[in-house]
Parts: structure tokens; C-alpha cells; sequence
């Protein structure tokens, strides 16, 4: 049987998942694809601290071992971040070498041009890992929906947010309470800023959208907001309301334009959504002819995300065979404008302090009645230092009337807007 060897760039939780799941599972890729695939070189910055694998495969500190070595047809790219990543992807496809990623954070920012790199080199270019970890959503979203009109695609794509929002809400942490045990188990990194920032959830969003609606947002344009912020008050009013708060990303249609957002937003608790926890992921693809459809599993992780990494693998093998290989990994293009704040409409979790006297409550009823909004409940809490806290679900409002309410609020200097969230019922 012929044999297809594989480079591999980083070893990292990814790569070492990778590197066991191509020796446990050979049999299996060898039997789906009829070719044997075989872990030849993986390039690593420091020699010493894989010293371990050292007689499984070959370590070098040096590309070029890959990029001059005619055996090597794929390479596996996880060594993430932007930069060097994108300069070694390139040289890999000029090299024309086929390329597997599991790099967010480039394909959101840089993938358009990777991938015309790719296709000028008769190269595939597959990130299936890049985002939800083990989740194949990606392929799915590619073939599977392709002759239906997908009008929305939200979810919680990112695991740590989701473990530390999942202990807030279960074990009536803090905030900060949640992220340092998050660091503890290693769901959270030392410098957790992408995470809890949302950053990681935008650029998977990015990646959605593209396949979703065959439109490249740049990432600036994502409205992002993280669950730093989240306060435990909020967090117990939004259980009280029948609500479990979560970061969640959404793209979907709105008028003429596409609108994407990554925030926290209260989940109603019979929402399919709302019972995915810890550091589990979950996308919902809503299609006119399907409807909604949920995709559950593990977000993240060495195995789960290898699982997909491999998956991208035997698909290039697969093309290799068919000698399809410089085909997009998503085909479907379609410009789109951003769509505009008036058709983008959602009901709304306010919280905000007022003044705990008379007539307060009155001029915020008044604002919301100028700009034809109204709440569906209201409850009004004793503050400290004379301030009432108050929190809100609001009817159906649009993102321009939510701007216009927050500059009217700001407006009468003695409210504090804390935060408005997104409802999901």
C-alpha cells in the first residue's frame, strides 16, 4: 500500500494529539483511504522538551526539512497565533505542500489570502479544527446545507467563557472566582485576554459567517463585548427572570445585511443552548428548508481538536487520490452589506441604577415610551448610597432604538446603564 507522509509544525496539546492519533488509528485511515499516512518530521522550537517523542518521530528546529523534502505531501500547522504562522503557511504552499490548520486567529484574519495562495498552487488549504474543537461544523455547514439558505448561525464557541460563566451560574462564584480555577484546570490561560474579551469567539465567527453566508467580515467589524464584566447580580436576576447567561456569538440575516455579534446574552432555560456547560461548544444553524439544527461536543482539547485535524487529513489524502487537490474548503461566495441597526431586532436585559426617589422610575418610562420601546418585566432592587438597582427585559427593540435609549439615559446624568444583553428565547 502507498505510503503518504506528513509534516507536522508545533507539538503543543494539538500536536501531541495529533501524533497519537495517526499511530492508534492508522488501520482506520489506511482502510477509509486506502492509502497508509506516516508522522515523518515535526518541527519544534525546542528540541530538549520533546525529548520523550524523540523515537516515535523525527524533531528538528529547522522548516527547511520540510519544505525540501519531496516525501512530505501534507503539513500540519499547530503552532497558532498570526505571526510566524502565516510566513510558515505560505512557504508550505509555495513549497506545494497541502496544509492543515487549526489557526483561528489567521484564517480569520488572513485566510483570504492564504487561500487564493493555496488555490494559485493547486494546494488544499483545510482548517475544519479552527473552530468548536471536535465539533465538525465547517464540513457540515459546506456540504451538508449546501442547497438550503442559512439564515442564522449562533452558538457558545468558546470553552473557557462557557466553564467560567457555568460556575457563576452553578456554583455562585465570581467572576474572578471562576476564571482562577478556569487557570487551575488549564481551561484558561495564564493570560486569558482573547477569551474572557470575546476575541476568540469574533474570529471563529468570522470563519461561520464566510461558510454561512459566503461573506468575509473583517474582524473590527464584529461587534464583540466579554463576560469580564458579567456581574454575579446579574448573572442570579437573569435566573430569577428564567434565564442562564452566556457568550454567545450569532450571525444571521437581518434586512438586506448580515449582522455578527459575539456577547453575553440571557438564554432562555428551555433553550437547547442553555444546557450546553462547562467547556463544551455548541452551534445552531437555523436553514429555511431545515429549520434549526444543533451541533454539541467539546470545544476544545487535544484529542477532540486532532480528531478534526485528521479528519482535514484524510480528506486531503482523499483529493490526492482524485487528484482534486486546490479546491476551496467553502466555495460559496456572496457579498453582503453590514446590515443596518434598524432591522436588527432583539428583546434586551437592561440593568441599570437609578436614584431611589420619586419620579426616577417615571423619566426612564418616559425615555423608552419617545423611542416607542417597552419592557415586559421590570424589578427595582434597594442599592447602596441612595440608588435603586433596576433591571429590565424589554419587548422586541431594534439596535438603533438601543443606541438612542442609551444616549437618552446617559442624557438625564443620573442613570448608569450597567449592561444590555441580548435575550434568547
Amino acid at each position: 500500500m502507498e505510503e503518504i507522509k506528513l509534516g507536522m509544525v508545533g507539538l503543543g496539546t494539538v500536536g501531541s494529539g495529533v501524533l497519537e492519533m495517526v499511530q492508534k488509528h492508522a488501520a482506520k485511515i489506511s482502510a477509509v483511504t486506502g492509502r497508509k499516512l506516516a508522522l515523518k518530521t515535526v518541527v519544534v522550537r525546542n528540541l530538549a522538551k520533546h525529548a520523550a517523542v524523540a523515537q516515535q518521530v523525527h524533531l528538528t528546529t529547522d522548516l527547511n526539512e520540510i519544505l525540501t523534502d519531496p516525501e512530505i505531501q501534507i503539513v500540519v500547522e499547530v503552532m497558532g497565533g498570526i505571526h510566524p504562522a502565516k510566513e510558515v503557511i505560505t512557504q508550505l504552499l509555495t513549497a506545494h505542500k497541502h496544509v492543515v490548520t487549526a489557526n483561528k486567529d489567521l484564517i480569520a484574519t488572513e485566510g483570504a489570502e492564504l487561500i487564493e495562495l493555496a488555490r494559485a498552487n493547486h494546494c488544499d488549504l483545510l482548517y475544519e479544527a479552527s473552530v468548536a474543537g471536535g465539533i465538525p461544523i465547517l464540513r457540515t455547514i459546506a456540504d451538508s446545507f449546501a442547497a438550503d439558505q442559512i439564515t442564522e448561525v449562533k452558538g457558545i464557541v468558546n470553552g473557557t467563557t462557557n466553564y467560567i460563566l457555568t460556575q457563576m451560574v452553578q456554583q455562585h462564584w465570581s467572576y474572578e472566582q471562576a476564571l482562577q480555577k478556569a487557570q487551575e484546570l488549564g481551561f484558561a490561560e495564564a493570560d486569558p485576554t482573547n477569551d474572557v474579551k470575546g476575541k476568540d469567539a469574533a474570529y471563529k465567527m468570522v470563519i461561520l459567517s464566510q461558510f454561512s453566508f459566503g461573506t468575509r467580515v473583517p474582524v473590527a467589524a464584529v461587534a464583540t463585548e466579554g463576560i469580564d464584566q458579567v456581574a454575579a447580580q446579574d448573572v442570579a436576576q437573569a435566573a430569577a427572570f428564567g434565564y442562564t447567561i452566556k457568550l454567545v456569538g450569532v450571525a444571521r440575516l437581518a434586512g438586506d445585511g448580515l449582522f455578527v455579534e459575539v456577547a453575553p446574552a440571557l438564554v432562555n432555560r428551555h433553550h437547547p443552548l442553555a444546557e450546553v456547560n462547562n467547556e463544551n461548544n455548541a452551534v445552531m444553524v437555523r436553514g429555511q428548508a431545515v429549520g434549526d439544527t444543533l451541533f454539541y461536543g467539546p470545544g476544545a482539547g487535544g484529542l477532540p481538536t486532532a480528531n478534526s485535524v485528521l479528519s482535514d487529513i484524510t480528506t486531503v489524502m482523499k483529493n490526492m487520490i482524485l487528484k482534486t487537490n486546490g479546491n476551496s474548503f467553502n466555495r460559496y461566495s456572496k457579498q453582503l452589506a453590514l446590515a443596518e441597526p434598524a432591522t436588527v431586532k432583539d428583546r434586551y436585559y437592561l440593568a441599570l441604577t437609578l436614584p431611589d426617589q420619586p419620579g426616577e422610575m417615571q423619566k426612564l418610562t418616559t425615555v423608552m415610551a419617545k423611542l416607542n420601546a417597552s419592557f415586559s418585566q421590570i424589578v427595582q432592587q434597594a442599592g447602596q448610597n441612595g440608588q435603586a438597582r433596576v433591571m429590565i427585559i424589554t419587548h422586541e427593540m431594534s439596535k438603533a432604538q438601543l443606541a438612542q435609549l442609551q444616549a437618552a439615559l446617559a442624557a438625564l446624568k443620573t442613570a448608569t446603564l450597567h449592561c444590555a444583553y441580548r435575550v434568547i428565547e
